[in-house]
C-alpha cells in the first residue's frame, strides 16, 4: 500500500469529517461570490438581476464541465495511489494539467461563438441581452484559468489534500470579496463596470488561484514540472481520465442544463419569476453548501481504499454519507421555508421578485435531502471508475422527471409548477441513486487492490 494513500486506514466517519470539512469552508467561499454578485448586482437594478438570472445556469454548466475534468484527475489519482503506484499517479496529475488547459481554450471558443444564439434560445428578452453580452465576454475569455484550477484542484483531491483545496477556494473567493463592489458599482472616484465588472473580478480570482494551487501541488507528494509532463504518456493517461471526465463533466452539466430550460419555461411568467427564480437560486446553492463538500471529498476516500481493495470501507463512507445528507437537507430545509421572505430582502425591494422568491423556497426546499444523496452518490459511482452510472441517473432525473413535469403542468400550475419540478426531481433522483450506488459498491467486482498498476 502506497503511503501516500492516507485514507485506507482510520476512522471512515474521521476521513469524512477532516475531508469535508474544510471543503465546506472552500465551497461555501465560492458559493458566497455568487451572492456577493447577486447583492452587488441587485443594487443596478431589476433588469441587471434578470440578466444575471438567465446567466447564472450558463455559467454553472461550464463550470460543472469543469468540474468532470477535475472529477476524472481525481478518481485515476486516488486509484493509483491505493493500488500503489506513485509513478503513475503522477504521470496522471501532469496530463491532467494540460488536459485541463486545453479544455479551457475549447471551452472559450465555443461559448464566444453561440453567446446571442444560446440566450436567444433561453427566451432572453432583447432588450436584456447587451447585459448579458457585457459579462459573457470577460467570462469566455477566462474559460482556460477556469479549467486549469479546476483540473489542479482535482490533483490535490486525489490525494486527500482537502486542507489545500480549500485554501484555493479561498483565493478566489477573496479576491471576489475585495473587487465586486468595486468593479461592480464603484468606488474611492471609479465608476465601476456594471454587470461586467462581475465577470472580470471572477477571471482575476482564477488566475490568483491557479498560483495558489500550484505552490500547494509543489509541496504536495505529486510534482508538476516539465519533465514530467514528457513521460505522462499521454494516450493512456487520456483514456484514463476521459472514462471518467466525460461521463461526469456531463453528469454535472445536466442539472444546469435543466435549469436553463426551466428558466425559460418562467420567462413567460413574466420578469419576476425569472429574478426571483434566479436569486432564490444562488441563495439556495449556498444552502447545499455542505453537501456539495461531501459530494467532493467522498471521490478520494471510495475511490483509494476501492483501489487499494476494501470495498467494505468504500460502502461504510457512503452509507455515513447518506445518513448526513437526509439529516441536513431536512434541517435546512425547514430553515429556508421559514425565512423565505426575510432572505429575499436582501436580494431586491421589488414585492414580486420578493413573492416568487419565497415561494419557490416553501416548494423546493424540500428536495435538497435526496439532492445530496444523489450528488453524493455520483462522487462514489466516479471513484470507482462507473461514471456512465451516475451520468444515466442525472440524465433520467432532469430528463425523465424535472423536465417533462414542469413542462406539462406548467399551463395549469404556472410558475409553481417549475417549482415543483425541481422538487420531484430531487426526491426521486435521490431514492433511485441510493440503489443504484449500493448495487454497484456490494457487486463481485471490488477494488483492484495494490497488485493491479496497468489500469
Amino acid at each position: 500500500m502506497s503511503a501516500t494513500a492516507k485514507l485506507t486506514s482510520g476512522s471512515i466517519r474521521g476521513h469524512l469529517v477532516t475531508q469535508t470539512l474544510p471543503m465546506i469552508l472552500g465551497v461555501a467561499a465560492i458559493m458566497s461570490v455568487g451572492l456577493i454578485d447577486a447583492y452587488f448586482i441587485g443594487r443596478l437594478g431589476s433588469a441587471e438581476l434578470a440578466a444575471v438570472s438567465f446567466i447564472f445556469p450558463i455559467t454553472i454548466a461550464i463550470s460543472s464541465l469543469g468540474v468532470g475534468v477535475m472529477v476524472g484527475i481525481n478518481s485515476v489519482i486516488a486509484r493509483a495511489l491505493g493500488e500503489g503506484d506513485r509513478d503513475r499517479a503522477e504521470r496522471r496529475a501532469n496530463f491532467g494539467a494540460i488536459f485541463a488547459l486545453v479544455m479551457g481554450l475549447a471551452f472559450a471558443l465555443v461559448l464566444y461563438l453561440l453567446l446571442d444564439p444560446l440566450f436567444r434560445l433561453m427566451q432572453a428578452p432583447p432588450q436584456l441581452l447587451p447585459l448579458i453580452r457585457e459579462y459573457m465576454v470577460p467570462y469566455a475569455i477566462g474559460m482556460p484559468f477556469l479549467l486549469l484550477q479546476m483540473g489542479l484542484n482535482g490533483i490535490l483531491r486525489g490525494q486527500g489534500e482537502a486542507k489545500a483545496t480549500s485554501y484555493v477556494s479561498l483565493t478566489f473567493s477573496i479576491a471576489n470579496w475585495i473587487l465586486d463592489p468595486l468593479l461592480i458599482t464603484g468606488g474611492f472616484g471609479f465608476e465601476g463596470f456594471g454587470v461586467a465588472g462581475a465577470a472580470w473580478a471572477t477571471l482575476i480570482g482564477w488566475v490568483l488561484a491557479i498560483v495558489v494551487a500550484l505552490v500547494l501541488i509543489d509541496r504536495s507528494a505529486l510534482k508538476i514540472h516539465p519533465t514530467l509532463i514528457r513521460k505522462c504518456r499521454m494516450g493512456e493517461s487520456a483514456k484514463a481520465i476521459l472514462s471518467v471526465a466525460g461521463p461526469a463533466a456531463f453528469s454535472n452539466a445536466i442539472n444546469p442544463i435543466g435549469l436553463s430550460v426551466l428558466t425559460a419555461l418562467l420567462a413567460s411568467q413574466g420578469e419576476a419569476a425569472v429574478a426571483g427564480f434566479g436569486a432564490a437560486g444562488r441563495l439556495q446553492s449556498f444552502a447545499v453548501v455542505p453537501l456539495l463538500a461531501l459530494s467532493g471529498s467522498i471521490g478520494a476516500i471510495v475511490g483509494q481504499n476501492w483501489g487499494a481493495g476494501m470495498p467494505d470501507r468504500s460502502r461504510e463512507a457512503m452509507r455515513e454519507a447518506a445518513v448526513f445528507c437526509i439529516a441536513y437537507g431536512l434541517i435546512i430545509a425547514v430553515l429556508l421555508f421559514a425565512l423565505g421572505q426575510w432572505f429575499a430582502r436582501f436580494f431586491t425591494d421589488d414585492p414580486a421578485v420578493i413573492a416568487e422568491f419565497a415561494r419557490y423556497l416553501e416548494i423546493s426546499v424540500w428536495g435538497y435531502a435526496g439532492f445530496g444523496v444523489l450528488i453524493v452518490a455520483n462522487g462514489a459511482l466516479n471513484a470507482v471508475d462507473k461514471a456512465r452510472f451516475a451520468l444515466g441517473q442525472s440524465f433520467a432525473r432532469v430528463f425523465l422527471v424535472m423536465l417533462p413535469f414542469a413542462w406539462l403542468l406548467r399551463p395549469v400550475w404556472g410558475a409553481e409548477a417549475v417549482y415543483a419540478a425541481e422538487l420531484a426531481a430531487n426526491v426521486i433522483g435521490g431514492s433511485f441513486a441510493a440503489f443504484v450506488v449500493w448495487k454497484i459498491l456490494r457487486s463481485p467486482q471490488q477494488g483492484a487492490g495494490p497488485a493491479q498498476t496497468n489500469r
